[in-house]
């Protein structure tokens, strides 16, 4: 038969209340568990820096060339590039995804500890990419007044060389910008060349094109002047046929008057009477007459042999100077010999303008010769050295890790045990 407790043993005790003297107590008669499983721990810590992978980590960095690593590319006159935009085109090369992959690809060799089965090669180095590199460049919040510079940095595991990795691939980053700027000169040529070539046919079929409008100029201008000749000419033979028919008619008239008059031989108003008067020795007449004497006073012989004359005559071009001054310039119109020196052009460009300084400029672009390959782009202020000692694990602070959480879980282990065992009944 169980004893009857006593009212002090009766007494009960709240839950909230902890008896740390009894908890520590308790504890303290489990510590060899504790430290079992803190050694445990440690253990497995250790084992784990010991066999974990080491990873390192190296970098380079780039800053600007000197100006003149670039004044001979400069003085081209078709492509300008300064040190902080080829720092800049270098930069996006380390930074491009393409460009990585195409290393790789490039480089198989040094990455052969990363293949995995059942991966591609593009999967691989997907992977290997967002943890492996990184570009490096100024704080913008604090890039004033700083040198700029940019660079490439490489966490890699043990079986890789990464220095060999990180100075191959800023290598083949300025080899890739070399290539590019080498493809932009080429373009770059071959489109002035072309715009070159463009404009000196434009400026043959605006020569070919002012050389018509002149000759045509030309031609309608003789024409109107040999128009214009020809008309007066007409005009001429007109008038001097008229004048002709007009002093045959005027013959006419003054041969009747002077029929009738009975003058046959050329005299004057005041010896017309005179016939009749019987002078005595010599006589000496003088007539002074301010007025023209009528046409019949020539005489009907004299006036009679004109008209006659002027009968046969066929053509009454000599009695004009004009005509043979119009006939002169219509033969001089019959070839114009600024026509004919523009068609008889053996070399049509030596007269085109600007030809000259275009060709010099084509010739120019046709001999250039610049080595990309020996461009210095960028000064390398620090490449990629062999790692002291890996970046992680970092065995201290993963055994100084375990140790600590191996107590705790002793600790805890211990602390679970006191709870689950049953309290003695009195």
């Amino acid at each position: 038969m169980n004893a009857i407790a006593s009212p002090e043993a009766l007494t009960p005790v709240s839950s909230n209340e902890i008896d740390l003297l009894q908890l520590f107590s308790a504890l303290w008669k489990q510590k060899a568990l504790i430290v079992a499983v803190t050694l445990l721990a440690g253990a497995i810590g250790i084992a784990y820096a010991l066999l974990a992978t080491p990873y390192y980590t190296v970098q380079s960095v780039l800053r600007p060339a000197a100006i003149k690593d670039l004044d001979e590319l400069n003085h081209l006159g078709i492509y300008k590039l300064s040190p902080k935009q080829a720092l800049a085109q270098v930069g996006t090369a380390l930074d491009s995804y393409e460009n990585r992959l195409s290393f790789f690809r490039d480089n198989q060799q040094l990455f052969a500890g990363l293949a995995q089965p059942g991966r591609s090669l593009e999967q691989t180095f997907d992977a290997f990419n967002d943890e492996a590199f990184k570009l490096v460049q100024p704080d913008p919040k604090k890039a004033e007044g700083t040198t700029p510079f940019v660079g490439i940095q490489l966490t890699y595991p043990e079986g890789i060389n990464g220095v060999q990795v990180v100075n191959g691939f800023v290598q083949y980053s300025l080899d890739s910008v070399r290539k590019q700027i080498a493809a932009d000169l080429e373009t770059l040529i071959g489109n002035r060349l072309s715009q070159l070539e463009k404009n000196m046919a434009a400026a043959r079929a605006n020569y070919e094109a002012s050389k018509e409008i002149k000759i045509a100029k030309l031609k309608e201008a003789d024409e109107l002047n040999r128009a214009q000749l020809n008309d007066e000419l007409s005009a001429l033979r007109q008038q001097l046929k008229t004048r002709r028919n007009n002093r045959i008619y005027q013959l006419n008239e003054a041969i009747r008057i002077a029929t009738s008059l009975g003058i046959t031989k050329p005299t004057t108003p005041s010896s017309l009477g005179a016939a009749e008067i019987t002078s005595q020795g010599s006589v000496i007449r003088t007539e002074v007459n301010n007025q023209q004497i009528p046409l019949y006073f020539m005489g009907s012989d004299a006036l009679e042999a004109e008209r006659k004359a002027l009968l046969a005559r066929r053509s009454d071009d000599f009695t004009e100077p004009r005509i043979a001054q119009i006939a002169r310039e219509l033969k001089l119109l019959e070839n114009n010999r600024q026509i004919e020196t523009l068609n008889s052009r053996d070399n049509e460009d030596l007269f085109l303008k600007d030809l000259a300084a275009w060709r010099e400029e084509a010739a120019r672009l046709r001999a250039l010769q610049f080595d990309t390959e020996s461009l210095k782009l960028v000064s390398i202020d620090q490449g990629a050295v062999e790692p002291s000692k890996p970046i992680k694990p970092k065995k201290a602070l993963i055994v100084a890790l375990a140790l600590v959480l191996g107590g705790m879980l002793g600790l805890f282990i211990a602390l679970v045990r006191n709870l689950r065992r049953p309290v003695p009944v009195i």
